[in-house]
């Protein structure tokens, strides 16, 4: 009999150690619904995880129509089988009984449901009266990271070259938009340098605001059985709260919100010091050292550490394990994405990496990761604010190729301005210049900052909003069309993973009454408008998933993430494949940057650089002089303080964030009664000296106000550093038992209080720096935090709260297959 977990209570599973260089085991995890057998399976279909960026492989196990469970896929790279708990639960919300079935059109002030060429006509119609009486940049497009690369591409054919807007952004804006732009800035072009198999070999991993444990718990799992192998790697942990990653960690490092660049500089001020650097690397691929040298000969662990609130001990400790690293491998996320100059400091764990040396071999590599399972495809396909294949917006000979491309005059193609960001997008609408908004599988009423402002926006007279998701969230219930969109499961499609791995995701059922995929929704909104190329064709000139895969597959030739020796027929029945996979690469490519820099040339580059303070653009000319032989560049920036620090009266740092059972604003997994049962409520995480000076005490009902608004919570006492208080980002009003209450005093997302700011390089709102105050509402008097136990929202004292479990309906399956010399 196959070994059994509680998966909600013991989120990693069991171990299964392993040593540098050797193959990390298999272990299959397998859920089925209560009360199916693995008999009563009809059929495996392929797929992949949706609910976060480490592209878990999978199988959707299908019976009577509709989907019964999953079960990890053994053979590929990403993940040898093993599924986290989104992956093994949240598949249930496909068959909510709220799914939206049919489209909607607001009539006389009520959405009322009509058909679906009622509510294309309309949209239609909407969009040749814009076009006609303000031209297209009266239209912006807001999607996702959770389509599939076949929908974004052609959504960015359709806005680009066919409504011939700037205004196409995703929400990947507000995950890892500093990704991309880090990556730009260093190597000239998107692309992840590393890969997740670096993990294996790696003698030090660093984790720079990344608590992995929760945000792509299955590549923690990988980290775990290294730990407990052999020759076990040592960890630096960046991050203010205790997660996982940090009680696993060598060195934890807790620094104040907003203060990365600071310990940033001062850990390559030692570096630097000790000589850690590979001269030998440095000098032939990079430039921009000296400027480096000279930025950080005064930040010395010292001046950190009054900064950062952290001892300049840890940092020296810190500098110490990744200066003496053999194979060391970085891993980025949101602590640094969300923060004050957030690619400024991301930029630095690039020049870390430049400086030692480590790129392009087995364990040495930079994981600038993504927060959504798509976000890669977003940018890849031109649909987060870049020209599709990585192209450079400013470089003529780049908008001409991409016309090529697309049989279209490059004048069709907008690139006299930079693609619009979202904030800006919603700027413009507010302002009333955009007057048309499509959004498609994103919730900007719950996941944008400042959401009174947001709800004002989406609720203008002026502002015709089409929205295309599963449910009625509430970005819907402002909508003036509602159109019901097919999901993982219920369409075909590929998506590319945070370390570029493509996975086939297949259809396995059919989507409830009338939702249809995304893909088709596109194609029938391009045929209605009538798009054609300059030899009037239509535009958009394939029909289905393959069809579009194979245009992009055109469009990526030649470019870094080339998919062209990529097929669907490829991509069935084994592993994920890395791009670049071309004819000469037909395996794909595991890292990048094996043999130097590639994309770095002014004539390739993706971007002639920003200045990592101001955000001001470098010119053409500018870095042809820096960079004329397309070398790496190393950046430097000075600290700055954030823009909103604490005061008397908002002495707390608020700082929001994720956690291991929830994805998003939990339209999927507040659906899956596991996921939902784990995390079912907002909560607030304070230190216990925090809750000794407020006099408050685990379990009170407590209030977290900025300037801008306030959220209630049940208080969760952790070892979060003295200072700061958390908040989950995930919980809006959709399944409040009182209905929806947003803007009253007390609500419940997180981004009622969250600070109206971005990084002036990504362009990426700042979830984590921003001043807040607490106050007791009421005592506990029994009640207990709703905070899951098992992350880094643990309670200080473990006897102050319940464990966290997921009972009988959380078991799933684990298979491990003995080694090849012991099997009969």
């Amino acid at each position: 009999m196959q070994p059994t977990v509680d998966r909600i209570a013991q989120p990693w599973g069991d171990r299964t150690p392993f040593g540098p260089g050797e193959r990390w085991p298999v272990r299959v995890d397998t859920f089925l619904a209560p009360g199916t057998e693995a008999a009563a399976v009809e059929r495996w279909v392929q797929s992949a995880s949706l609910l976060h960026s480490n592209g878990d492989a999978m199988d959707i196990a299908v019976s009577g129509g509709r989907i019964v469970g999953v079960r990890g896929r053994s053979g590929d790279r990403v993940n040898h089988g093993r599924l986290g708990p989104k992956d093994l639960f949240g598949w249930q919300a496909n068959g909510s009984p709220d799914r939206l079935t049919g489209p909607l059109v607001r009539r006389d002030g009520l959405l009322v449901a009509c058909d679906w060429d009622t509510a294309m006509a309309r949209v239609v119609t909407e969009s040749q009266r814009l076009l006609r009486e303000r031209g297209p940049g009266s239209i912006g497009f807001y999607t996702t990271g959770q389509l599939f690369l076949e929908e974004y591409y052609t959504l960015a054919v359709i806005a680009r070259a066919g409504i011939g807007t700037n205004h196409l952004d995703g929400n990947t804006r507000l995950c890892t938009a500093t990704a991309a732009e880090a990556l730009k800035q260093t190597f000239g072009s998107d692309g992840q340098p590393g890969s997740c198999t670096d993990v294996d070999h790696a003698d030090v991993i660093a984790l720079f605001g990344h608590n992995m444990a929760e945000t792509q718990p299955v590549l923690w799992m990988r980290v775990l059985d290294r730990l407990a192998g052999a020759e076990p790697p040592r960890l630096v942990c960046v991050d203010p709260r205790p997660t996982p990653v940090a009680r696993s960690a060598t060195v934890h490092l807790a620094p104040r919100s907003g203060t990365n660049v600071a310990l940033m500089n001062a850990l390559l001020h030692e570096i630097i010091r000790a000589d850690r650097i590979d001269h030998g690397y440095l000098e032939p691929h990079t430039v921009g050292f000296d400027e480096l040298r000279e930025k950080v000969a005064d930040c010395t662990p010292a001046w950190a550490g009054r900064i950062c609130d952290v001892p300049a001990r840890d940092i020296e400790h810190a500098a110490e394990i990744l200066g003496g690293a053999q194979r060391l491998l970085s891993t980025v996320l949101q602590g640094f994405y969300q923060s004050h100059q957030a690619t400024a400091a991301a930029v630095q764990v690039n020049n870390l990496h430049l400086l030692r040396g480590m790129l392009g071999r087995p364990g040495c590599g930079v994981l600038q990761m993504n927060g959504q399972p798509t976000a890669q495809n977003t940018r890849e396909c031109g649909a987060n604010g870049d020209l599709p294949g990585f192209r450079n917006w400013e470089n003529e000979q780049h908008v001409a190729d991409l016309a090529r491309v697309w049989n279209v005059d490059p004048s069709a193609i907008p690139h006299y301005a930079p693609p619009t960001p979202a904030m800006q997008m919603f700027r413009y609408a507010e302002q009333g210049s955009i007057r048309m908004l499509w959004i498609s599988a994103t919730n900007p009423a719950v996941s944008l900052p400042d959401l009174h402002r947001i709800r004002s926006i989406l609720g203008q007279e002026q502002l015709f909003t089409v929205v295309q998701d599963l449910f009625l969230t509430e970005t819907a219930q402002l909508a003036d069309v509602v159109l019901p969109a097919a999901t993982w499961g219920e369409k075909t499609g590929t998506f590319t993973n945070a370390d570029r791995t493509v996975h086939l995701s297949e259809k396995a059922v059919d989507p409830p009454g009338e939702a249809r995929a995304d893909l088709d929704i596109f194609l029938d909104f391009a045929r209605r408008m009538d798009l054609r190329d300059k030899d009037g064709s239509p535009l958009v000139g394939w029909h289905d998933a393959e069809s579009a895969f194979e245009a992009w597959k055109r469009c990526s030739a030649g470019r870094p993430c080339d998919y062209t020796g990529l097929t669907y027929r490829k991509l069935r029945g084994g592993s994920g494949i890395q791009w670049p996979c071309t004819p000469d690469a037909p395996g794909g490519t595991e890292r990048l940057y094996t043999h130097g820099i590639s994309w770095a040339a002014p004539e390739d580059c993706e971007t002639y650089g920003k200045d990592l303070v101001t955000g001001a653009s470098v010119s053409e000319t500018e870095y042809r002089a820096l960079n004329p032989h397309g070398r790496a560049v190393i950046k430097a920036a000075e600290y700055l303080p954030p823009h909103e620090d604490t005061t008397r009266q908002y002495p707390l740092q608020l700082n929001t964030g994720r956690t291991l059972y929830h994805f998003h604003t939990r339209t999927k997994t507040g659906r899956a009664p596991q996921l939902n049962a784990a995390a079912p409520d907002v909560w607030v995480e304070l230190s216990p000296a925090e809750a000794r000076r407020h006099g408050v005490a685990e379990g009170d009902l407590v209030e977290v106000a900025s300037p801008r608004g306030s959220v209630r919570g049940r208080l969760r006492i952790t070892g979060i550093r003295d200072g700061t208080v958390f908040l989950p980002f995930h919980y809006g009003y959709w399944d409040t038992p009182a209905g929806p209450r947003p803007g009253e005093a007390g609500g419940r997302a997180a981004n009622e209080s969250t600070v109206n700011d971005w990084d002036p390089v990504s362009k990426q709102p700042l979830f984590k720096t921003a001043a807040a105050r607490l106050r007791l509402i009421e005592r506990a008097e029994g009640a207990v935090s709703p905070a899951p136990t098992t992350t880094a929202s643990a309670p200080a004292d473990p006897s102050s709260a319940p464990s966290t479990t997921g009972g009988p309906t959380a078991v799933a399956t684990q298979s491990t297959p003995a080694p090849e010399g012991d099997r009969p």
